[in-house]
């Protein structure tokens, strides 16, 4: 149990070291290649903070995890809205440009509604088992591949942009290798968490799909916590928002997409619940743009998020702390 912990540990530093030296890198390519700054925060960032997702996701699909999998994603996206915006909140009132408030919020909620029908197949189609197949997996990928083409609709290069000389091959072969290196970092982080964590829920009595949803869930959300903080803290708010926004976009379209591609995802009703939290999350940082100040997310609104949040956490946990009281995944 110390050997799978210590290596979770490891895991987690590894991952988000792999992930800082990654993103260090393409951006430094994306400048280098004279793309816009726009278009560097859009895809950049949006991957760089989502990268630890996406590698622990391709790691649990493909040693057959599964529950895992899909317990990261939505873990990821609820604690992404109402634990990191909630913090970040707190530290600054987060104001959200008008765009984000009716694109890309609806854009994350028709993602965690889009999930909740490919995974309903009990539901919709009477189907015995719900499965995310491979072919649902290609729908959430189509989709993401929608998302791409807004993104890049609204980050054409800005006129005027300053041509930038390319990078000497000295530089460009440093680049190269921390990008290497941190690619690296992200598959052999990600793999020594599942490992760790399928072995400490196995141990601990803890269902594999609930330690999707909470430890390894915040874990890799905390590029985006670090990213948001610190945006907050400088004042670029709307960096803080749309880091959480575009990484929910990109966990559901993209992660759980190749995820299902590589090997469908069963889905447990149980699971619903959870679900609908997330969707509930995605409703509820709307609803926040238009009480109290207009597309600002105040204070009160960050610390009632974190409060929903450990309510949730409570949910999760409460039967395990107390055995043989059945609730959600742990049934």
């Amino acid at each position: 149990m110390i050997v799978s912990s210590l290596l979770m540990l490891a895991g987690f530093v590894v991952l988000l070291k792999g992930a800082d030296l990654f993103v260090d890198g393409a951006a430094r390519l994306a400048r280098g290649m004279n793309v816009s700054p726009t278009a560097v925060g859009l895809t950049v960032v949006a991957f760089g903070t989502s990268a630890p997702e996406l590698f622990v996701n391709i790691s649990a699909a493909v040693s057959g995890s599964t529950d895992i999998a899909l317990g990261n994603v939505m873990g990821s996206n609820i604690a992404n809205i109402l634990l990191i915006l909630g913090i970040s909140a707190l530290v600054r009132p987060l104001s959200v440009s008008e765009g984000t408030v009716w694109k890309e919020i609806p854009f994350s909620l028709l993602a965690a509604v889009l999930l909740w029908v490919v995974a309903s197949d009990v539901y919709i189609d009477g189907a015995v088992h719900s499965t995310i197949t491979r072919s649902d997996g290609l729908v959430l990928l189509g989709f993401f591949a929608i998302f791409i083409a807004y993104t890049a609709s609204i980050a054409a290069p800005v006129p005027g942009l300053p041509e930038v000389s390319p990078a000497p091959a000295d530089k460009a072969a440093w680049i190269a290798l921390k990008m290497t290196v941190g690619f690296c970092g992200l598959l052999f982080g990600g793999r020594w968490i599942v490992d760790s964590a399928v072995i400490l829920g196995d141990y601990l009595g803890i269902p594999r799909a609930v330690m999707g949803l909470t430890v390894v869930a915040v874990g890799t959300s905390l590029p985006e916590l670090a990213t948001s903080v610190v945006a907050a803290r400088r004042g670029e708010v709307e960096i803080a928002v749309g880091n959480v926004v575009g990484s929910n976009i990109f966990n559901v379209f993209f992660i759980l997409g190749v995820s299902a591609v590589i090997r469908p995802i069963p889905f447990n009703p149980a699971a619903n619940v959870d679900m609908g939290v997330m969707m509930a999350a995605s409703i509820m940082l709307f609803i926040f743009m238009f009480t109290g100040r207009v597309r600002i997310m105040d204070r009160w609104e960050g610390l009632l998020a974190l409060v929903i949040y450990f309510i949730y956490l409570g949910y999760l946990l409460f039967p395990i702390i107390f055995p043989g009281i059945p609730s959600g995944l742990n049934g």
